[in-house]
């Protein structure tokens, strides 16, 4: 292996929010340190780890500094510039997940075109730089259709739906003129998202598969099992276990589908993927003994992935705004809280989530 840590070892976080406080709890199981970089002076992750570094992700000097102080780095969220991963791995430290999986998911055109190379279907996409672009991919693709910047786009900021020809003239200008991606509209019947892993020496563990509903573009549930066939559930682990091979992925990842209806079955399509854990996997911290938190850990740390196999069904609910001071009051036997430690409650800020758990397979 390239990088087995002992205990003891520490293991920097470029990002401070719930995610890097998550990995951070798990790794202090585990008996190894975290080093939190973040430039926000209130991240919810400082709570749980001494070390921490308060400076702006183009900090030069900064990031050198972090990176000569601990034993390899990791993220918690994709949009991490690129002069900051140039500088961890300048600096003679391991990033993982590598700079290749930060490039190719943080431009959805650059992804779409990795996905489509592997040889896995997508929606129809095209790239929009500017009115004119937009205007002939709307007629190769059709309507109704979704334009989405290129970067930075999440929980439903960056992207309009296309509806009309009149939607076309204004739609351009209603992302900010920015470098997009027109996707064709997939009429799908659910989604849902596989977490998958893969560890230094290659080997890949996959989770079962979560069915997502979201509220004003934010998860709002994931459930699992989902509502499909075991035979869709074990294609959709194939098609993640074929992208984080191709990606040569150290770490856990989502991946993000649609279940489309079809004469022949239910198909998949993938809608896009997140190197790093992912909210649509909280619910691994109640119903399997190895979560998505330690699964990370454990392979950015070189070591062995411990077992994705669920004991239980769940069902995972994130407490958006205000919903945490009700979920944080509630006492049902089955239900696991976790609060994020966030100081200000805001209206559509993911504050925490509640686990749910049911006997594995009931009725």
């Amino acid at each position: 292996m390239k990088n087995k840590l002992s205990t003891g070892a520490t293991i920097g976080i470029l990002g401070g929010g719930q995610l890097g406080r998550m990995m951070a709890l798990a790794a202090h199981r585990l008996g190894l340190n975290t080093h939190i970089y973040c430039q926000d002076q209130n991240s919810p992750a400082f709570a749980v780890t001494p070390h921490k570094t308060v400076a702006p992700y183009e900090d030069l000097a900064a990031l050198t500094r972090f990176a000569e102080q601990v034993d390899c780095v990791t993220y918690e969220f994709e949009n991490v510039p690129a002069q900051t991963a140039a500088a961890i791995t300048e600096a003679g430290t391991n990033l993982f997940p590598s700079a290749k999986a930060l490039e190719i998911s943080q431009d959805r055109l650059v992804e779409k075109r990795f996905i489509s190379t592997v040889g896995i279907n997508v929606a129809p996409f095209a790239k929009v730089d500017n009115q004119l672009e937009l205007e002939a991919a709307a007629q190769k693709i059709g309507l109704p259709a979704v334009l989405k910047t290129r970067r930075f786009g999440y929980d439903g900021k960056g992207q309009v739906i296309l509806k009309t020809a009149d939607d076309v003239k204004t739609a351009f200008n209603a992302i900010g003129a920015q470098p997009a991606i027109l996707e064709g509209f997939v009429p799908f019947d659910k989604e849902i998202s596989v977490i998958i892993a893969r560890d230094q020496a290659g080997h890949v563990a996959a989770y079962d598969p979560a069915e997502n509903v979201h509220e004003n573009h934010i998860l709002k549930t994931s459930t699992v099992p989902g509502n499909i066939s075991a035979e869709l559930g074990e294609a959709a682990k194939t098609i993640a276990s074929q992208l984080i091979i191709a990606l040569d992925y150290i770490g856990v990842m989502g991946v993000e589908f649609f279940v489309v209806p079809d004469a022949d079955g239910d198909k998949l399509i993938v809608n896009e993927i997140a190197p790093r854990v992912h909210n649509s996997g909280h619910w691994t911290e109640a119903a399997c003994v190895v979560d998505q938190f330690e699964q990370h850990i454990r392979a950015v740390a070189g070591w062995d992935l411990g077992s994705a196999e669920r004991h239980n069904d769940a069902v995972m609910e994130n407490l958006i705004g205000d919903e945490i001071v009700e979920g944080m009051a509630t006492t049902e036997s089955n239900a696991q809280v976790h609060n994020y430690g966030k100081a200000e409650i805001r209206p559509g800020r993911k504050m925490g989530h509640i686990n749910r758990i049911f006997p594995k397979n009931r009725p």
